[in-house]
């Protein structure tokens, strides 16, 4: 929507269709639980009933604690209003520099799509703490590519740069200050480091919580059996690690919801915790990720066999191939695949981290894979001897003797 590219009325769900399916929707804030009584009160004045409560309160930006966070101009992008106010501060103002502030995923195709499509209007600048782009999705031998792609479409990226304050004229921002000593200009800030899960309600509750928010059993049940929650306002378990993690993407979310409606429908299916599987687009270059980088394993202590294929989107004699890169982590030990990641110049292989997330979720290991065979079709895939996840796997193979 910041960029033009889709209408707000096409991002929410209309009430009617919700209302066309039997739901009562209320447009209002909750202001207190009674969990005892088994109420809540909105902050119209309304009480209702509940024999059973689901919590989606989601989450916050969360806006470091630096000076000049308060000029006009300083951003954040989570939901539907503060696209409309970014889309309107736009509108009205001068902007001609843009700086933003983290390079995850919401940063980096926000970027490259206001690149995209207003490129000669913005001089478009990404400032990153660690030492890549898409440092939570990409190890840097996949990230390297990556900023050599985006660097070369016009934006500049500075990674192993911290933000020390921003600076303004009256109240609005004009730069941003690095500890390095460099300065950028700026009539505009994002700020994209991460968001915080909204617990307020729960909190006065009394839920038990936990280190990423509510906590919550495997039916999505808090510590109130009488009480549900899912997204990001709750702690997911890494279903590789078994640790609590924040785990705040929309596909856990929305299978959460579900999960909880089924138990309240009398099925017991267990959620089976989340491998932060995610992907994002900039200009024809599509990323996608899942489970542990070799960075994150190593920081969990977990030894690694780590595999990388180039592989492409068709049979080489067929016009139209587009080339892309696969990496997949094993643990060693174990053998059992643990991550993958994907930077495709075409959308369709990028999709089959889908079956990595698969093989994580079953568990599969180096052997298991070197067996795998894929639909293959000249038009739609590389060859069946070129299979890049066999391909890894029969890599993986031969370096577990070394």
């Amino acid at each position: 929507m910041v960029a033009g590219l889709a209408a707000s009325e096409s991002i929410v769900m209309p009430d009617k269709m919700l209302e066309n399916a039997g739901i009562n929707v209320i447009r209002d804030e909750v202001t207190k639980v009674d969990a005892k009584g088994k109420s809540i009160l909105t902050a119209g004045g309304e009480v209702l009933t509940y024999d059973k409560l689901y919590l989606a309160m989601g989450a916050s930006p969360f806006i470091p604690p630096i000076e000049g966070r308060d000029l006009d101009g300083v951003v954040a992008l989570r939901g539907l209003l503060d696209a409309e106010k970014i889309q309107s501060y736009i509108a009205q103002k001068t902007v001609k520099n843009i700086v933003f502030m983290g390079a995850g995923f919401i940063s980096m195709e926000l970027a490259s799509l206001l690149a995209e499509t207003m490129g000669e209007a913005f001089c478009i600048t990404v400032v990153e703490l660690m030492d890549r782009p898409l440092p939570l999705m990409l190890d840097q031998d996949m990230a390297d590519p990556v900023r050599q792609y985006l660097e070369e479409k016009g934006i500049s990226i500075f990674t192993s740069e911290k933000v020390q304050r921003l600076t303004g004229a009256g109240n609005q921002v004009t730069g941003v200050a690095l500890a390095s000593g460099k300065t950028l200009d700026a009539d505009m800030v994002f700020m994209s480091v991460g968001a915080r899960p909204n617990t307020r309600l729960a909190e006065d509750i009394g839920l038990e919580m936990g280190q990423f928010g509510i906590k919550v059993n495997k039916f999505q049940e808090t510590s109130d059996p009488d009480i549900l929650a899912g997204g990001d306002c709750v702690e997911k378990i890494n279903f590789i690690t078994q640790k609590p993690t924040p785990g705040q993407l929309r596909g856990p979310a929305v299978i959460q919801g579900r999960l909880a409606a089924k138990r309240l429908a009398g099925f017991n299916i267990e959620f089976p915790g989340v491998v932060d599987a995610g992907g994002c687009k900039m200009f024809d270059l599509t990323i996608t990720a899942t489970g542990l980088t070799e960075e994150t394993a190593a920081r969990e202590g977990i030894e690694t066999i780590c595999a990388v294929v180039d592989s492409r989107s068709k049979h080489g004699m067929i016009p139209g191939m587009k080339p892309w890169k696969l990496k997949l982590v094993f643990d060693r030990a174990s053998q059992k695949l643990i991550g993958g990641q994907i930077v495709s110049h075409a959308v369709a292989p990028a999709r089959e981290i889908d079956a990595v997330t698969a093989f994580i979720l079953g568990e599969k290991t180096i052997s298991d894979l070197t067996v795998f065979t894929s639909a293959c079709n000249p038009d739609i895939s590389s060859e069946p001897s070129a299979e890049p996840i066999t391909i890894a796997a029969e890599q993986a193979l031969g370096k577990l003797k070394q």
